[in-house]
């Protein structure tokens, strides 16, 4: 009962967080205003607790949400993303290859866990590689959460100080939950069970969003499907996942807090950095904005990440298949090298 009663407080502290900040009108205010406020209460010692059992069907409906982005006029223009695609593998490569070093010889980390902490993306799966290999799967976490939640901070103020996001010409929030047809719940239910335990089935990385996506994605691509999930419903699901990110400071010393966010903040704006960069070079290749690039490459999770470009108006199918990818490339790669490594009792580097 005492575990049930920290997760409702730390779910009505983030729906409060939310709530502030959708009265400010900010981009995505219900995740973010959790984030924060859940945050502040957890490294101030507040008992914040969060379950997967919560989580779980929450990025399910999420992951129906960004299925729903994607049309039947869409399907042509799939193959016009390769220029974007192939260089979005020579920025894993770029990205994790500069951390490595940045976490190695300035911070003077161990080389499996400057490897696992220096890859952009990959949170669960990289705690588990660093745990398996003999890393500090504690720090690695941390830099992980770290590096989601100054992302998730970072972009769409920059998007508010540049000039690229209205605060007075919100996107529309979508339908609400009781003018949703009884045929549309049937159809979006589906896509999320039968994509969650299809996806976990095959052991798809990040499941609970990719599997639901994958089957809303291809309703809707077939256009069986114009409907996407409810507003209530994605507003409860961005405090959940908020509340989540949150929830992982909790217990956690808060001098280590601020060591991490610190050392975190170096690499997320090296991240960054380069994410401009590639941006800028790819902008006069594609027909694609830089808004839209930004968000693709960015180093932040494949749900946060496509929710900041449904609350700019910027296509978030776009953004979301290349999440997806980035991660593919980090689960496939990254724990192989380092599995032939330990084998040869060699380390990275």
């Amino acid at each position: 009962m005492k575990i049930l009663a920290y997760i409702a407080l730390t779910l009505a502290v983030g729906a409060a967080g939310g709530a502030l900040f959708d009265l400010a009108r900010l981009p995505l205010a219900w995740m973010i205003g959790a984030l924060v406020c859940v945050t502040a209460f957890a490294v101030a010692g507040a008992p914040m607790r969060m379950t997967q059992r919560i989580r779980q069907p929450m990025v399910a409906i999420l992951g129906v949400m960004l299925g729903s982005a994607f049309s039947p006029d869409m399907a042509e223009r799939l193959p016009g993303w390769w220029a974007t695609i192939s260089l979005l593998a020579v920025y894993v490569l770029l990205t994790t290859a500069i951390l490595y070093r940045y976490f190695r010889h300035i911070f003077k980390c161990d080389p499996i866990t400057a490897f696992c902490a220096g890859t952009p993306g990959g949170l669960n799966e990289m705690v588990l590689v660093s745990d398996e290999l003999g890393g500090d799967s504690r720090f690695v976490a941390l830099v992980h959460s770290s590096r989601i939640l100054l992302t998730v901070l970072i972009l769409p103020f920059a998007f508010v100080a540049l000039g690229l996001y209205d605060r007075d010409n919100r996107p529309a929030a979508g339908m609400s939950i009781v003018d949703l047809p009884l045929h549309e719940w049937a159809i979006l239910g589906a896509c999320a069970v039968v994509g969650y335990f299809g996806a976990k089935a095959v052991r798809m990385p990040a499941a609970a969003v990719t599997g639901p996506m994958f089957v809303s994605a291809a309703i809707h691509l077939l256009g069986w499907s114009s409907a996407s999930p409810p507003a209530e419903l994605v507003a409860a699901a961005q405090v959940a996942l908020g509340a989540m990110l949150g929830s992982r400071f909790a217990g956690v010393d808060p001098m280590l807090v601020l060591r991490t966010l610190f050392i975190s903040m170096g690499a997320t704006i090296i991240m960054l950095g380069l994410t401009v960069v590639f941006s800028i070079t790819l902008v006069n290749i594609v027909d694609e904005s830089v808004s839209a690039l930004v968000l693709a490459f960015a180093p932040g999770g494949l749900a946060e990440m496509s929710l900041i470009a449904l609350a700019l108006g910027i296509e978030a199918a776009f953004v979301a298949s290349h999440h997806i990818l980035r991660i593919v490339m980090i689960v496939i790669i990254a724990p192989g090298i380092f599995r032939r490594r330990a084998g040869n009792k060699k380390t990275p580097g």
